[in-house]
């Protein structure tokens, strides 16, 4: 299974966006607008960047009633056409827009979206343009196009919602980040009003926005001020009322730079996966489930940190793996059938573990939190218990990496974080832009992360910008 370094993994985009939103489906997060009148409802533009941590979801839908409408809507559907996108509008019961492309997107990555509307056009399939990443989608499994010069369900006097289903929004509630969100009242803007290929790398990055003309039901959500994270800043003060977000949802997460979580699509049915992929839950007292980091890394220094919110039976279990020898779906709890080898874990009573025997006696307590240090360069993993590196260790020198909790031989091979959870477990794991409250603050040399404890020196937080300069 590939691993995913980024949709910009290249060091530097000349522009850099600063933070993005977590949404989190279980405490159904979304932003909500009403426009005070109605404007363009043939021309538009909307634009944004989002990354999944889920697999369903709306990223923005407008209207009144779900079964007859109007109610425009772009999300993510889920069972049988997972990773499907769709764009919808109906009016009257009818679907007059109804586009699905054919391509699947399930990275956990970040893609740009650009969906621009115009029914005056002449030709029906320019009427909805639907770009992914600068290009623009010209396969579907589905295309209906709206009838020419057709009022749509956007830019009523009708509510709007970033993140759900404008009516009835149960069961749409988007899992993932979004950042970068515009909606241009008045204009079919194509892709390269929001970004463009980078010159080196040719990949599709961001550029900025803030000079576009929005229109009158126009706006433009950075989600810079943690303070007011609907706040508009496109000079139309059209501000989103914030419902079940809070500053600890405001990211440095974002489409300049990539940071690592756990995958939804190899995350087992007895792991429950929330905010943003950095919380696992086991949620089976009989069996253990499992969940992969998206990064895979093959050199370099890396640390990260997990809170034990929930300590039972040993779990949760968690470290790095080689992604090779991983299999998904069931996990035995020590060293049963599918388990990966080296398996190197820290948890909850016994903090580590190579194969299946125990490499030291050294107990964590549920509350704690305990940093990961792994030496790719020299093969050993350091463990702190609440900031301080156990055995006496010291991941800075090396000096005592025969104190290191595991050492071995990594011979080129590749690394991921990994975690497995039963029976009510929970972990809430940091790589640099946690979805939990931080009392310190402390960066990598490179000055990225929110980590608890100090991280130590010569070692980085697992994101792109890092993966491009030493991983």
């Amino acid at each position: 299974m590939p691993l995913i370094l980024g949709t910009n993994s290249i060091k530097d985009t000349g522009f850099n966006v600063a933070n993005s939103l977590r949404f989190n489906n279980d405490s159904s997060d979304n932003l909500s607008r009403t426009p005070s009148s109605t404007s363009n409802r043939r021309t538009f533009t909307f634009s944004t960047w989002f990354k999944l941590s889920g697999t369903d979801g709306a990223l923005i839908s407008a209207g009144t009633d779900i079964s007859n409408g109007p109610l425009f809507i772009i999300d993510m559907l889920s069972g049988s056409n997972i990773g499907t996108l769709r764009v919808e509008d109906t009016v009257g019961g009818n679907n007059v827009i109804n586009l699905r492309p054919t391509r699947k997107l399930r990275d956990t990555s970040w893609y740009h979206l650009c969906v621009a509307i115009d029914t005056t056009q002449g030709t029906a399939s320019n009427r909805v343009k639907l770009y992914i990443n600068g290009t623009q989608e010209t396969s579907f499994g589905t295309a209906d196009y709206p009838n020419q010069n057709l009022e749509l369900s956007m830019n009523q006097n009708h509510i709007t919602r970033i993140g759900t289903r404008a009516t009835s929004p149960s069961g749409k509630y988007f899992d993932g980040y979004m950042c970068e969100t515009v909606l241009v009242d008045g204009s079919q803007l194509a892709p390269d009003q929001f970004g463009e290929f980078d010159s080196d790398s040719g990949i599709w990055k961001p550029i900025d926005v803030s000079g576009l003309t929005f229109g009158t039901n126009g706006f433009y959500l950075d989600f810079e001020n943690s303070g007011s994270l609907g706040a508009d800043v496109s000079g139309n003060s059209n501000n989103f009322t914030v419902n079940n977000l809070t500053s600890i949802d405001q990211s440095t997460d974002t489409c300049t730079n990539n940071f690592n979580i756990f995958m939804s699509h190899t995350t087992s049915s007895y792991t429950t996966l929330s905010d943003g992929g950095l919380v696992l839950f086991g949620n089976n007292s009989g069996d253990t489930g499992n969940s992969l980091g998206s990064f895979g890394v093959t050199s370099g220094k890396w640390y990260y940190e997990i809170k034990l919110t929930v300590a039972n039976s040993g779990y949760p279990l968690h470290g790095w793996v080689k992604t090779s020898d991983v299999e998904y779906g069931h996990q035995g709890a020590n060293g049963g059938s599918g388990d990966p080898t080296p398996r190197i874990y820290g948890f909850s009573t016994s903090n580590t573990y190579n194969g299946s025997s125990a490499v030291s006696n050294v107990s964590f307590s549920q509350g704690e939190t305990i940093g990961m240090a792994l030496d790719l360069e020299n093969g050993a993993l350091y463990v702190s218990q609440n900031g301080t590196f156990i055995n006496s260790s010291n991941p800075e020198s090396g000096a005592s990496k025969t104190n290191a909790q595991i050492t071995w031989t990594p011979a080129g091979e590749t690394y991921s974080t990994y975690c497995a959870s039963y029976n009510g477990s929970k972990g809430e794991f940091n790589f640099g832009s946690p979805a939990h409250s931080i009392s310190s603050g402390n960066t990598d040399g490179n000055g990225y992360g929110n980590m608890e404890f100090a991280v130590p020196s010569g070692y980085y937080i697992l994101n792109s910008k890092n993966l491009a300069e030493f991983g």
